[in-house]
């Protein structure tokens, strides 16, 4: 199963086993059968970008792979890391940039593996050198549009870090205003902060 957050809303594309043979859904969550043609796909991303009143949308399909390959048909991929540190505490880095709580992330250089640009993107966002790599948390997708409007699709990699340094500095020339040692209880309750539904999942994993 792929989840892609088009406009903070999910998409799901999933396998007919166990699915309904025909869509069901309310007004908030839509499931429907691809019916095997890509402008099917479209019409379904062109609402979400237009709109974010849907929970989720869910795809399936009896030839799933087929399904999957459709979808990806219609964006150019870029490839993206980052991570979630943890520090002795257990508190985790967040950065605050374009109005929105983040975690430090960026594209994949040639020649690097997902974990190398994770380590190198922490490092140059946020000031910190000493990080030890963890697991792989997950993967998530996101789109986009360019400016020129191509639709982008995201595909990052996360990895838990740790480390022992507490001095943060936020690189200014990426756009981030603040970078800031928080726990997660703390993150979640009190005022509310504008995060992006994908990254809740990076946090709960």
């Amino acid at each position: 199963m792929y989840t892609i957050y088009i406009n903070d809303t999910p998409l799901l594309l999933k396998e007919a086993a166990g699915m309904p043979k025909n869509s069901i859904g309310d007004t908030q969550n839509i499931v429907a059968r691809y019916a095997g043609k890509p402008k099917h796909l479209s019409g379904y991303i062109d609402m979400l970008e237009k709109t974010n009143r849907f929970q989720s949308i869910t795809l399936y399909a009896e030839d799933y792979e087929k399904l999957v390959s459709d979808f990806f048909s219609l964006f150019k991929l870029i490839e993206a890391a980052g991570g979630l540190v943890l520090n002795p505490a257990g508190e985790i880095l967040f950065i605050f940039r374009r109005g929105f709580w983040d975690l430090p992330k960026g594209k994949i250089d040639k020649r690097e593996s997902p974990s190398e640009a994770a380590l190198r993107e922490v490092r140059e966002e946020t000031g910190l050198e000493q990080l030890d790599l963890g697991a792989e948390l997950m993967i998530t997708y996101h789109t986009y549009r360019e400016k020129d409007g191509r639709r982008i699709l995201k595909r990052t990699y996360w990895y838990r870090m740790e480390t022992k340094e507490r001095e943060l500095h936020p690189q200014a020339e990426e756009d981030i205003e603040e970078a800031v040692w928080m726990s997660a209880s703390a993150f979640f309750s009190g005022e509310e902060r504008r995060v992006y539904r994908s990254l809740l999942e990076v946090i709960k994993a």
